[in-house]
Formats: structure tokens, C-alpha cells, sequence
């Protein structure tokens, strides 16, 4: 026995002793930030309950002693982080690792502990009843790191343009209400000159862009203020960081942009060029990702296979996001329906005795699935097929449950695109919108005829 693990004797774990043995060589673990309680096949060790540390050298030390006893298999159960490094040292050790929710291994009303909690663990996987959580190749996991990364970036930096626009408040100033974007071209040229020292209003909003809408008055008014030291050395200290911000991001780009390029893809650009952009569609939103070498909608078109940007609502930047998520194989979900339930986007009824005691979603803060709402929400004005379906579910069923209807939608179009790597059709649903129209005009002549009149096509009318 490794001189970093200690033993624990055996305890019941409250679970059947005749439950099926399905997977002999099954071992489990209770992940914790400090200790590692390790449940081994209890037939192979007179000591089946040992802890370790989480240094890395008690890991490794761990996956020794699992190929020792001939494991083969090891369920993780953990909250947080903390299964990450012990899940890629197991792994490399050869080692099939299968990561279960926490929810879906609850043990039974009694004692608990971190030892009992183990061997329940082991026996249910032991007994094949553990399904293993969804993990996406390491090339994907690490553009997934950068991205979550690079959008706690972006939150930084609107943190940094509160404090400016507080500053500026404090002192008086309103250039935040005269100029939509104080980091703007025209933004940041005229707080260059206020922290160099310029205090004359009409210098300042000389130096505004032309394009701005707010006349030249307004923003002269808009600059005349209290200049107090201490409000100034805080907007000096949020610009610097405001700009080191968008430094770190344009970095960040350029590594994802790298990642990207290592991640397989099963088409590539210049044989099989992706159908033509959409027609642009308002101003650009800033903050987006921008690799500095590619275009990032061909690099999806490369990874997916197909041009998923074409779907109303899946813009570039969501597209890369849901990638960073789910990657670009999707045969762990054997169809469009588990894949919307992994998601928690379809309905989750509860019944009971013949009856239906509830229709809602099941409680599940999913990344993906949040995209998918994203996506959804921003279909409001869309004159697309999407779009007119997402506003008759509003109507039909309130906001919140037309968002998760129309995300369950886009999720299951998004699961056939990618499966079948071919190009969105909005002509597919023009059949279902036939048939929308006709059960609309069959309502709406039962509705006439109720009220004792008749409807007349208009060409007959006329």
C-alpha cells in the first residue's frame, strides 16, 4: 500500500448485497478538495476503503493502486473542479473513467459518510447502473477553458466601464448620456485629453466624431463638470484597465485561434467553400470573438462540416461557444430527443397515479442549453419560419416557456445539421407552416360560424 493513502475498515454501504455483478473490475471514488475516499472491489483486498490526498503525486499513486488490483473502471462522483486532474491522470493511466452526477447516485436515508458514500458508489457501478456525464475530447475542453475565460474578460471590462461611468457621474460629467459607447473612438479620445489635463468643454467635444448624433452644444454642456482629483486618478485606473483588458482578449483570440487549428474537422474550406454570409443585420456587437489569421465562420464550417451560422440565430460567436461545449461528435446521443433531454430543454412530466402532476423542465443550468435560449430570444423580430414560431409560442404560452420551446427546437435542428452535416433549409418547414395556416382558417371559420357569419376568400369577395 502507497505510503500516502491510508485504509478505512469496511462499512455497510446500505445498498443490496445481491445486486448484479456486471463489472468486476469497477472501482469507485468520492472526490473531495483534500482527501480521496477509494472504494476497490471487495472480493480482491482485505482493505477495500482507502484514502488519499490530492497532491499530484498521491494521484498518481492512486492510479497505481487501481492497475494493481486489476481495475479497469473508476466512477467519479465530485462537485467543482476537483475531479478535473485526477480525471486526466486516470485516464492516462489507461483507465476508463466514467464522471456521474452527483443527483443521480443519492444513497438512502441514513448515515452518511464519505466512506459508505464510496462503496455505494462501487456498487452501483459495479452493478452497471451508472451512466457516465459527457465530456468532450481534451481539444475541445481546452478551447473551452479560453472561452469561459475570455468571457469573464468581458466582464471585467464592463466592470470597467461602470467605474469610468461612475467617475465621470461623480464629477459632474455626462458624457456617458451624450455618446452611445464612452470606449468608443470618440470616447476614449476625449478621456485621453481630460486625464492629460484639457479642461475646456469646447476643446473636448471638438474632438468628438462627426458621426455622433448629439449636437455640438449638448456636448459642450455634457463637459463642463466638477474635475476632482480623486474621481480622476479612478477613471485613469478603470481606462488602464479597460484597455489591458481588451489587450488580454485579443490574446486570448489568437490561442483560441491556435486551438481551433489542432481540433479536427471533417471538411475543409477551400475544397467545399460554405454558402454565402447573410445579408448583415444591424451593427456588429463589440466585444466578439475575432481570430486574427481566419475567418471564424469558416474555421466552423471546417469543424462542423456544415454552415450552422445559416440557422436564424446562430451567429458566429454562439456557434463557437457551442462548440467549446459540446465539440463537433455528437454520437454519444443516439438521437435529437436525448440530446434535447442532456439539455433539459424538453418536458419532464411528473405523473402519478394516471395523472399528470407537472409539465415543466427539469431544474438544469446547462451552458449549451443557456446558448440555446440565447439563440431563441434573439429570433423576437426575426421574419424567419423560427421567428414567426417563436412569437406564436409567446402568445400561446408566455416568454419564458416560448424561449425554452423555441430552444428545444433550435437544439434539435442544431443535433441534425451536425449529425447529418448538411445545410439549413428553411424551406423544409414550409410544409408545417401550410399547416399551421389551414388549422388557423379552420379556427377562425368555426369562430365566424359561431357568431352567425360566414367567411368569403377575398378574390371571391371581390
Amino acid at each position: 500500500m502507497p505510503a500516502s493513502s491510508r485504509s478505512r475498515a469496511p462499512q455497510p454501504a446500505g445498498g443490496s448485497p445481491n445486486l448484479p455483478l456486471v463489472q468486476p473490475h469497477a472501482a469507485a471514488i468520492d472526490v473531495g478538495a483534500t482527501e480521496l475516499y477509494v472504494a476497490l472491489p471487495p472480493e480482491r483486498t482485505a482493505q477495500p476503503v482507502r484514502v488519499f490526498e490530492t497532491f499530484t503525486a498521491d494521484l498518481q499513486a492512486l492510479a497505481a493502486c487501481l492497475l494493481e488490483h486489476e481495475v479497469t473502471t473508476v466512477a467519479l462522483e465530485s462537485t467543482g473542479v476537483y475531479w478535473i486532474p485526477l480525471f486526466q491522470i486516470l485516464e492516462a493511466a489507461g483507465l476508463e473513467v466514467c464522471l456521474v452526477n452527483a443527483r443521480h447516485v443519492k444513497h438512502v436515508r441514513g448515515r452518511k459518510t464519505d466512506v459508505s458514500d464510496c462503496q455505494w458508489l462501487q456498487q452501483l457501478h459495479a452493478a452497471g447502473l451508472l451512466q457516465a456525464s459527457f465530456r468532450p475530447p481534451d481539444a475541445v475542453c481546452a478551447v473551452r477553458s479560453l472561452l469561459r475565460h475570455r468571457e469573464e474578460l468581458v466582464r471585467q471590462a464592463s466592470s470597467q466601464i461602470q467605474h469610468m461611468q461612475k467617475a465621470l457621474t461623480q464629477m459632474h460629467l455626462h458624457l456617458h448620456h451624450v455618446l452611445a459607447d464612452i470606449t468608443g473612438m470618440s470616447g476614449q479620445r476625449i478621456l485621453d485629453a481630460v486625464l492629460q489635463g484639457e479642461r475646456d468643454a469646447e476643446q473636448l467635444a471638438a474632438l468628438r466624431d462627426p458621426q455622433v448624433k448629439a449636437p455640438q452644444e449638448t456636448v459642450v454642456k455634457a463637459l463642463q463638470g466638477d474635475w476632482r482629483a480623486e474621481h480622476l486618478f479612478v477613471l485613469r485606473q478603470s481606462l488602464a484597465s479597460y484597455r489591458y483588458l481588451q489587450v488580454q482578449m485579443r490574446e486570448c483570440d489568437a490561442e483560441i485561434e491556435r486551438l481551433l487549428a489542432a481540433c479536427p474537422g471533417p471538411a475543409d474550406p477551400a475544397d467545399a467553400p460554405p454558402p454565402p454570409k447573410n445579408a448583415p443585420r444591424g451593427k456588429s456587437r463589440k466585444n466578439q470573438i475575432e481570430l486574427p489569421h481566419r475567418d471564424l465562420r469558416e474555421e466552423l464550417f471546417r469543424l462542423f462540416g456544415t454552415d450552422l451560422t445559416q440557422t436564424p440565430g446562430l451567429g458566429p460567436a454562439l456557434v463557437a461557444r457551442l462548440f467549446a461545449e459540446v465539440g463537433n461528435d455528437l454520437t454519444a446521443f443516439p438521437s435529437a430527443k436525448q440530446f434535447a433531454s442532456w439539455l433539459g430543454l424538453c418536458p419532464d412530466p411528473k405523473k402519478s397515479g394516471g395523472r399528470v402532476l407537472r409539465h415543466r423542465t427539469r431544474d438544469v443550468r446547462h451552458r449549451a442549453a443557456l446558448l440555446f435560449r440565447l439563440a431563441a430570444q434573439s429570433l423576437h423580430h426575426s421574419e424567419t419560419v423560427l421567428g414567426r414560431h417563436f412569437r406564436q409560442m409567446k402568445a400561446k404560452l408566455g416568454a419564458p416557456a416560448a424561449i425554452t420551446a423555441t430552444a428545444h427546437k433550435l437544439a434539435r435542428i442544431f443535433y441534425h445539421l451536425v449529425t447529418t452535416q448538411e445545410a439549413y433549409d428553411e424551406s423544409v418547414f414550409a410544409r408545417q407552416e401550410q399547416q399551421q395556416q389551414a388549422r388557423q382558417l379552420r379556427r377562425l371559420e368555426r369562430q365566424a360560424a359561431a357568431l352567425g357569419f360566414q367567411m368569403i376568400p377575398k378574390a371571391t369577395a371581390t
